[in-house]
């Protein structure tokens, strides 16, 4: 049974940072490709960055340059370092995970994932 399972949300104020974490089980982590996704209330879900088997990474434009995306094989986890965080990341934060033969590949589809996390919920103050 796969378990991705996020944590490290909260309520930070604008300029802060979090860091979320993503620990996997049942998968063979280094098969796949991974992925941070966010939801506001009432907004569709969004990619945020994503990083592949090998760690090359992809990240949305509202996001690049404050935001980092990392996993660690060893311990079946992803994360995401959120620096100069703004109201507008506000959402809940899910992690995905997606099977690739490709090590370089990224999604950005929300479609193309395989499991999903519950998700934790950022809220970042004005």
């Amino acid at each position: 049974q796969v378990q991705l399972v996020e944590s490290g949300g909260g309520l930070v104020q604008a300029g802060g940072s979090l860091r979320l974490s993503c620990a996997a089980s049942g998968l063979t982590f280094i098969n796949y490709a991974m992925g941070w996704f966010r939801q506001a209330p009432g907004k569709e879900r969004e990619f945020v960055a994503g990083i592949s088997r090998i760690g090359s990474t992809y990240y949305a434009d509202s996001v690049k340059g404050r935001f980092t995306i990392s996993r660690d094989n060893a311990k079946k986890s992803v994360y995401l370092q959120m620096n100069s965080l703004k109201a507008e990341d506000t959402a809940a934060y899910s992690c995905a995970a997606i099977l690739r033969t490709s090590v370089m590949a990224i999604s950005t589809s929300t479609g193309d994932y395989d499991y999903w996390g519950q998700g934790t919920q950022v809220t970042v103050s004005s």
